[in-house]
């Protein structure tokens, strides 16, 4: 069968989403969906969505805003710059390595472009394969599924289904945790080798891990499969969990208890790397190297080196392209 001929074959990428301005009311209009998901935050929606609307985003959203100021970049969220980045890398390796033709889009759960949409577009511009890529190399109730719940709902709307593949997670995909290591080696070649690295992966509640979830399971497998692919020993690198809300227990130990511990035992430089994390975001850029170099140093730390997401770069694009493929 000749290329022309070949099936047309999607690929999706899903993130978050973000919103679409640093300003609260822009804020408030991505995390009422996004925090209202009942994947997101799992409590009975008659004691949540008052207590969400009538307290939650009325105080966080000016503060989220103020963060997202401080990493806003010209193009807009770092989250949608990268991830549209991310996929016309990927569209490019994939016109390159595969034997039939593909085309690349990237959708949001909680903002624009919506995975509806993006699918639906998919389909009317002729793919009858349609390959979906959430990215989070971890799989979570509280990300991935909603990936699934999203475009389960998004087949309903269609006549002619397309082939459908979800890729569940890569954690311990070859490639991923080569890129991985690659970003970490060239950060130690440019900024020199630290004295500790620091693995920090987003958090989910434990009442989440005690109902059957693998997201903790799957991060440390990534972390330790990490450390081993740079030949680290036991004592020179620490995994923790980040961006703890509301009074729940969350995973541990916390990143902001770790830097804290790890500035008083007087680390000198400290390199940090989010695993878990595509591309960079508010909880990259604020969270870790704004807010968590500023708590490091007066923990009594010296210098906190942020290692960046594997973003648009073409390492990331070869690996996720292999994934694709490979389903």
């Amino acid at each position: 069968m000749s290329a022309e001929a070949s099936p047309l074959t999607g690929v999706l990428l899903v993130n978050t989403g973000t919103p679409a301005a640093p300003d609260a009311g822009a804020v408030r209009r991505f995390l009422r969906p996004f925090l209202s998901d009942p994947r997101v935050v799992e409590l009975p929606r008659w004691l949540w969505l008052p207590l969400l609307n009538g307290v939650i985003l009325p105080v966080r959203s000016p503060r989220s805003a103020a963060n997202y100021r401080k990493v806003w970049l010209p193009g807009g969220s770092p989250l949608a710059v990268h991830s549209v980045a991310l996929a016309a890398a990927l569209q490019v390796e994939l016109e390159q390595i595969a034997v039939s033709p593909q085309r690349v889009a990237a959708g949001f759960l909680y903002s624009e472009p919506r995975v509806a949409g993006a699918l639906q577009a998919l389909c009317a511009a002729g793919c009858t394969r349609l390959v979906v890529l959430p990215l989070y190399p971890q799989y979570s109730g509280t990300t991935t599924a909603a990936v699934y719940d999203q475009v389960g709902a998004a087949m309903r709307g269609l006549r002619s289904l397309p082939e459908l593949l979800l890729v569940r997670d890569y954690h311990t995909d070859p490639r991923y945790l080569a890129a991985l290591a690659a970003s970490v080696r060239a950060h130690w070649q440019q900024h020199g080798r630290g004295e500790h690295l620091l693995m920090s992966f987003h958090g989910i509640p434990v009442s989440c891990v005690k109902r059957g979830d693998p997201y903790e399971t799957q991060c440390r497998a990534t972390a330790a499969a990490l450390a081993a692919a740079l030949g680290l020993d036991a004592a020179s690198w620490t995994l923790s969990f980040q961006s703890r809300f509301g009074r729940a227990r969350w995973l541990e130990p916390a990143t902001d208890r770790t830097l804290a511990w790890l500035g008083k035992r007087g680390v000198g430089k400290l390199d940090v790397i989010c695993p878990g994390f595509a591309v960079d975001c508010l909880e990259t850029l604020e969270e870790i190297a704004i807010g968590g170099s500023e708590s490091f140093r007066h923990a009594g730390g010296g210098e906190l080196r942020y290692i960046a997401a594997l973003n648009g770069s073409a390492e990331h694009a070869r690996a996720l392209a292999q994934i694709a493929l490979r389903h």
